[in-house]
């Protein structure tokens, strides 16, 4: 499958993914949405509810502090007074209050015919009784309801010029307020004070905490009073956010589910890619093995052809140069090798080193003197001080002189085009530690690159260079060599001056 034809899919599939988690969580913010405004909604009706049942609990209260209130108004003087010459009737109520207070009031009838009106004469019939009878106990009823609802008005006038704390049972309106909330479905706990109206604390309830203030709900106390006479009951609730989170619990599960499946989509997509990749170098390090084969089976035939020919002169000096060219170029063919088995080892993840004892200067020169030809042949040179007192350590010698090889043959590739290659290898003691420095005049590395070289399949930029073959493994290789070794290595360079490579290894 194509590369494009994967990130079309890839495309695809994610944008699915992120609307339908977009979906989701816009189903949630939905539901949280509506329980707040459920659970406002219920809230506000509990605590109106509350304060009427108050302000009933209240009336009831006052009406009901004993027979004396009543008996005030049951008390009453009714007498009637008709004048000498039937012309007026007056009518005197007297009601006395429960404090002692006597209410009086008087009515004056005129009538300019009584016979007709009243039953004063004997000549009246009993229908015109029976009707000035009704009239008159319409009269006083109306008159007795008048003074009944004065009384009584008096009274609550009276209890709503308490103070506040006064004319509140806070037990009770705990229970009003627990009562209510449980009707209209919250059953959460809740804190509750009481305020004046202009904001003085009158009462908190025993369990009383500021946690969940900024949420409270307010509902005015005794509305019909005078502003300055009522009072404002605020509740709030400290587990109201676990109530409302409580209504997207099942979504839960689906939410989790979908996060989990775009996880293991992104998961797949980029081992998907990875495994892309790694095809893509295979497949360019079997294309590109032959050519780097050439090259040393070319010398090694050359070397045998010139050491078969009758023609050639075989002086000592040209036997010897032919056999260590072989010898150079079979363990170059070798390096070839083993860069087949660089790309097994690093699928395995393990090395299989075999440690012994070897002299650092001495291994590093036998690669130098291999390396030289290629060197010369790219117009350059290498310098080597090989000054370390104690250059035994304990290595793999082949997978070492690997490393070895890498670095020298990165700085033929990255040589600079202006200047010949001046490649200078050194080994030093240090405290514990044998060091080795191999250092070019290429063409640097930039900073935001040097941090990088060392990760698998990093490839530094060259701009417009495209002659240099590689595939990101030889650095990577380098540096899981000298950690399997217990040993550090580290780069310095600057760009269009050169790159030096430290290599440090124990050897105590």
């Amino acid at each position: 499958m194509k590369k494009s034809t994967i990130t079309i899919l890839a495309i695809v599939m994610g944008i699915s993914f992120v609307s339908l988690l977009a979906m989701q969580m816009r189903y949630i913010e939905e539901i949280l949405s509506m329980r707040r405004a459920h659970f406002e909604e219920s809230v506000s009706r509990s605590l109106y509810e509350t304060s009427h049942q108050l302000e009933l609990e209240e009336a009831k209260r006052y009406l009901e502090q004993g027979p004396n209130a009543m008996n005030g108004i049951a008390t009453a003087i009714d007498s009637v007074y008709v004048s000498t010459d039937s012309s007026v009737i007056q009518r005197t109520h007297q009601v006395t209050a429960k404090d002692g207070s006597v209410y009086t009031s008087r009515e004056t009838t005129a009538s300019t015919n009584l016979s007709d009106k009243f039953f004063t004469k004997k000549e009246a019939t009993t229908n015109d009784r029976t009707r000035s009878l009704k009239e008159i106990m319409d009269m006083r009823y109306a008159h007795e309801k008048s003074l009944v609802e004065e009384v009584i008005y008096s009274i609550l006038y009276t209890a709503s010029d308490r103070p506040i704390d006064k004319r509140i049972d806070f037990d009770v309106l705990d229970n009003i307020l627990k009562a209510q909330l449980n009707n209209n479905g919250i059953d959460i706990p809740y804190h509750f004070c009481v305020t004046t109206s202009n904001g003085t604390s009158v009462y908190k309830c025993a369990d009383y905490e500021e946690e969940g203030e900024e949420m409270a709900f307010s509902e005015t106390l005794f509305k019909s009073d005078p502003v300055l006479r009522t009072g404002i009951l605020k509740v709030h609730f400290p587990d109201y956010g676990q109530y409302i989170s409580r209504s997207i619990w099942f979504m839960m599960p689906s939410l989790i589910f979908t996060i989990i499946l775009l996880i293991t989509f992104i998961v797949t997509l980029i081992l998907v890619f990875r495994q892309k990749k790694l095809t893509e170098l295979k497949n360019d390090f079997i294309n590109n093995m032959t050519h780097e084969f050439k090259t040393p089976i070319s010398s090694i035939s050359l070397a045998a052809q010139m050491l078969g020919d009758a023609s050639v002169p075989k002086t000592p000096n040209l036997t010897q140069r032919l056999t260590s060219t072989i010898i150079d170029e079979t363990k170059r063919l070798r390096f070839q090798v083993e860069k087949v088995l660089q790309m097994s080892m690093y699928e395995n993840q393990k090395a299989n080193l075999h440690m012994k004892e070897v002299n650092i200067n001495e291994l590093i020169a036998g690669v130098v003197h291999t390396f030289a030809l290629k060197v010369e042949k790219n117009g350059g040179k290498i310098v080597s001080n090989l000054h370390a007192d104690d250059p035994t350590i304990c290595v793999d010698d082949m997978h070492f002189t690997n490393v070895i090889f890498n670095l020298m043959d990165n700085a033929v590739k990255y040589k600079r085009s202006d200047a010949s290659l001046e490649l200078n290898v050194e080994t030093w003691n240090e405290p514990g530690h044998l060091c080795i420095s191999i250092e070019d005049n290429g063409i640097g590395i930039k900073k935001e690159d040097l941090k990088r070289i060392f990760e698998k399949f990093y490839r530094v930029h060259t701009g417009n260079i495209h002659d240099v073959k590689g595939f990101g493994l030889g650095l990577a290789y380098v540096h899981k060599i000298v950690k399997d070794h217990h040993g550090t290595i580290h780069a310095e360079s600057e760009l269009g001056i050169g790159t030096k490579f430290i290599i440090k290894l124990r050897n105590d």
